[in-house]
């Protein structure tokens, strides 16, 4: 059976499993914002979902991830698809996400309806990256 869910603060074990980008202050303000879902299988946390508001008024998806040994069951798909039904119910009709160019999941988002809306470039010493890629929605 899948369950998703708000992230509460007894998930932080889980989350830093799987989300090792997001500073211990910013999972206080996911947890007390409603802005990260976890889903589980059979009880069992698998994958999660975070967001913020882009520009303070559109929700921009900032990590998905499916436990590794997961992946490739339509979890991602769920998450996204209950993301956007909940921001939707808060009245939000535009949806942003983003990835690495040299990532697979723009494939992923375009086949879930996602299209390239432009991209950014960090060539900054120390914390250059591959070109990222962002993706929008209508909902």
């Amino acid at each position: 059976m899948i369950e998703i869910r708000y992230v509460k603060a007894d998930d932080k074990d889980f989350w830093y499993g799987l989300d090792k980008h997001l500073p211990e202050q910013e999972f206080k303000n996911v947890v007390s914002n409603n802005r990260g879902y976890v889903l589980s299988e059979d009880g069992k946390p698998v994958g999660l979902l975070r967001y913020n508001l882009f520009w303070d008024n559109t929700p921009f998806c900032t990590m998905l991830f499916i436990d590794w040994n997961c992946q490739k069951k339509g979890y991602g798909k769920k998450l996204m698809e209950y993301w956007e039904a909940d921001m939707k119910s808060q009245g939000y009709g535009m949806l942003l996400t983003s990835t690495q160019v040299d990532e697979d999941a723009q494939h992923f988002y375009r086949k879930i309806g996602y299209k390239d809306c432009g991209s950014l470039v960090i060539d900054i010493p120390r914390y250059e990256q591959p070109m990222e890629m962002f993706l929008i929605k209508g909902i």
